[in-house]
């Protein structure tokens, strides 16, 4: 028999929709687009042939409309996997547990969790202004450490192999989530894959220094020279590895798409994002629309 959900593990507001994100199951498309800063869920929504919902919380910011025949919501989930954590939960209570009996539906619902971002590369091969899909994600947060979540021998023994780089007095443990196999074989074509690390912050967890001092002033060679059987590190950012994680324990698809922006061993950058990432955005549109 299906356990009641308590009041206090899943909040609602006065009118009924979910607490953070300020919604209903109606408004939300199963091709979910997901976006960190707020101000570009209109820079997707513009491209939209027509919008039936804009609503927005905080942080937390969706449209839901149509490209054509195909209905989209686009939700802005803020910076980090803590958020992460809020967005994709919340995203998944409303199609899957009818929130008057709190209980879940009988029948669950899928969505396609597609991450457009900005990212850093931390190899000299990879060139800024291009766009590259995380095939898999090391998460140095620990967001995935709190669910369930199994890795087949493959998996693990990369996982090992890049837990092994770190020394010991830098106290974390990372994890690996990997993309949908079925969202990689429909969406990635031509577009090169990599693996991302998904940092807890944007500074020393990045391998930036301002003034205070880091514990691995070496962090950016460190995961620029890891390979393990030819897989390597590919680039830098603060979302994926718990979109993947979450989706997957959820039973969602998740595909994230990395707009690199910056390339932190060339120590180079784009300091006018703003056309190369429209142009992006426009062309994920088309890929996911066609």
């Amino acid at each position: 028999m299906m356990k009641k959900i308590f009041d206090t593990d899943l909040i609602l507001n006065k009118d009924g929709s979910i607490y953070h994100i300020n919604l209903f199951d109606e408004d939300v498309a199963d091709t979910i687009i997901t976006v960190g800063d707020p101000d570009r869920v209109e820079e997707v929504s513009k491209y939209f042939d027509s919008i039936e919902i804009k609503k927005g919380k905080r942080e937390f910011i969706t449209h839901t409309g149509h490209i054509g025949k195909k209905r989209l919501t686009v939700i802005s989930t803020g910076i980090g996997t803590d958020n992460v954590d809020i967005v994709l939960n919340e995203l998944d209570a409303l199609v899957n547990i009818d929130l008057q009996t709190r209980l879940p539906r009988p029948v669950l619902r899928q969505l396609d969790i597609i991450r457009i971002g900005t990212s850093g590369a931390v190899q000299p091969d990879i060139p800024i202004d291009t766009l590259l899909i995380s095939s898999a994600a090391f998460g140095l947060d620990s967001l995935m450490h709190y669910y369930e979540k199994s890795l087949d021998h493959g998996q693990q023994e990369l996982l090992s192999a890049f837990d092994a780089i770190f020394p010991e007095n830098y106290h974390i443990k990372p994890y690996l989530a990997t993309a949908s196999n079925e969202l990689l074989a429909m969406y990635a074509g031509n577009i090169p894959l990599g693996i991302t690390l998904t940092a807890p912050g944007f500074y020393a967890p990045q391998g930036r220094m301002l003034r205070a001092v880091q514990k691995v002033p070496n962090f950016i060679g460190l995961i620029k020279n890891f390979n393990f059987n030819g897989q390597r590190i590919s680039n830098l950012e603060m979302e994926t590895a718990g979109i993947y994680g979450l989706a997957a324990s959820l039973g969602h698809r998740a595909i994230s798409f990395n707009i690199i922006l910056a390339n932190r061993v060339n120590d180079n950058c784009n300091n006018h994002p703003e056309k190369v990432v429209n142009e992006f955005i426009q062309e994920i549109l088309g890929i996911i629309c066609r």
